[in-house]
């Protein structure tokens, strides 16, 4: 019995490893904010929608940090979340902010794509 309560901890474990702790960084993982000053910008106050930003960011900045994304299309990709999300996220019409919702799925989408080819903790095999 112990030693299935192991294995289902060390899946749990494995599951996490690549998964960026959230906004606010933590461990090695800088946090959101950190991640936008990297291009010299401010830092934008993404509201609920926070943790799907910092999800993309997080994947493009591993891209980024190991040889796969150079630092101008990086910093162009938070410039377009921010100027999208100012113009969509923040929006009181809905049709809207499900346009920046699909829009960030697809930056999502993107930067996972980044990261996986330059992470092979990402990588089947």
């Amino acid at each position: 019995m112990r030693a299935i309560a192991m294995i289902g901890a060390a899946v749990l474990l494995a599951g996490c490893v690549g998964a960026p702790p959230g906004p606010e960084g933590g461990g090695r993982a800088p946090s959101l904010a950190a991640l936008q000053q990297m291009c010299g910008g401010q830092a934008v106050d993404f509201g609920a929608y926070a943790p799907g930003v910092y999800a993309a960011i997080f994947d493009a900045w591993v891209a980024n940090r190991r040889g796969r994304l150079p630092q101008d299309q990086f910093c162009g990709f938070q410039a377009q979340l921010a100027q999208q999300y100012t113009a969509l996220g923040k929006s009181g019409n809905g049709e809207a902010r499900g346009e920046w919702v699909n829009f960030l799925n697809a930056q999502r989408a993107q930067a996972l794509s980044w990261r996986a080819a330059a992470d092979p903790t990402l990588r089947a095999g």
